[in-house]
């Protein structure tokens, strides 16, 4: 059985830093890529990165390039974000999951965890 544990999420206030974490198990998460989506209120999934299977590759969107870092260590099985210069736009729960057909950019994950919420307020 797939599952995924996303933890780390806080308030934070603006400017702010989280890590989060993912934590993998019931597939090969060392042959798969990952991703991280974002919900924020009232609003559609938003694809924020996505990781190769060995990590060496990254990719993010517009909006949180340079500040985002994606990362992965295969032995753990656990997907990483560190969130820096954190903006109130920020806001959302954030979910980890394999992106469909392994595609780059998009929000539509096969599977994805119950997600952990990050909230930038001052």
């Amino acid at each position: 059985e797939v599952q995924l544990v996303e933890s780390g999420g806080d308030l934070v206030q603006p400017g702010g830093s989280l890590r989060l974490s993912c934590a993998a198990s019931g597939f090969i998460f060392s042959k798969t890529f990952m991703s991280w989506v974002r919900q924020a209120p009232g609003k559609g999934l938003e694809w924020v990165s996505t990781v190769t299977p060995s990590g060496r590759s990254t990719f993010y969107a517009d909006s949180v390039k340079g500040r985002f870092t994606i990362s992965r260590d295969n032995a753990k099985n656990t997907l990483y974000l560190q969130l820096n210069d954190l903006k109130t736009e920020d806001t959302a729960v954030y979910y980890c999951g394999q992106p469909v057909r392994s595609t780059i950019g998009t929000s539509d994950l096969e599977f994805r965890g119950q997600g952990t919420q990050v909230t930038v307020s001052s």
